[in-house]
């Protein structure tokens, strides 16, 4: 699979169901990706979030080497979004301690800002995902899954793939699927799992 930041509901349930995960980090870096971006629901509607990068070596920058910029103070937007658009869901006062460390601590590599996020957000689920980062590149790996290019925020959602739960805004918006999985866990809390788990 590709890296992700506060990946889409669909990408962790890919990784709840799979158990073990190899995260692509020698590809060449894809922009406009779930890598560095993700989608909340605000009281506006859905609300695209991205983290800026630096491609160190131009448009052939692999994923590994691609850094976070902060000529711009975008972890305090996001933060701010996230209050915004969370405050009044059940579980937000619970699991928003936990998330701190990505709006005051300063990671060089977007890959290890993603890396940690992933083991929060697999913790917050109570689920053990193993995670391994790729050696190299290979166009096409055999005796696994190749899930590299299956999640887009261009790609059309599927709605009736995906179990509806409750959100924020709901009553304005009807049930809004696939946004990031703080969507599901900020509502649900540990029921989040059992809908990653289609129970």
């Amino acid at each position: 699979m590709s890296t992700a930041y506060l990946p889409p509901v669909s990408w962790m349930q890919a990784a709840v169901l799979a158990r073990k995960v190899y995260i692509e980090a020698n590809e060449t870096y894809t922009k406009q990706s779930y890598r560095n971006r993700y989608r909340i629901m605000s009281a506006n509607g859905i609300l695209p979030l991205s983290i800026p990068v630096i491609k160190v070596h131009g448009n052939r920058t692999r994923t590994k080497d691609i850094e976070v910029f902060y000529g711009e103070p975008w972890q305090r937007i996001h933060r701010r979004a996230l209050d915004a658009a969370y405050t009044s869901s059940p579980f937000y006062i619970y699991y928003k301690d936990e998330l701190e460390v990505f709006f005051t601590r300063k990671f060089r590599f977007l890959l290890d800002l993603n890396m940690q996020m992933i083991e929060v957000i697999s913790k917050l689920l109570g689920t053990e995902i193993q995670f391994e980062l790729t050696d190299d590149y290979i166009a096409h790996p055999e005796n696994v899954t190749d899930l590299r290019a299956s999640f887009s925020p261009k790609k059309t959602v599927i709605k009736d793939k995906f179990r509806p739960y409750t959100q924020v805004f709901e009553d304005r918006f009807g049930f809004v699927p696939d946004l990031s999985i703080i969507d599901l866990l900020f509502n649900e809390g540990p029921a989040a799992l059992k809908v990653l788990n289609k129970e």
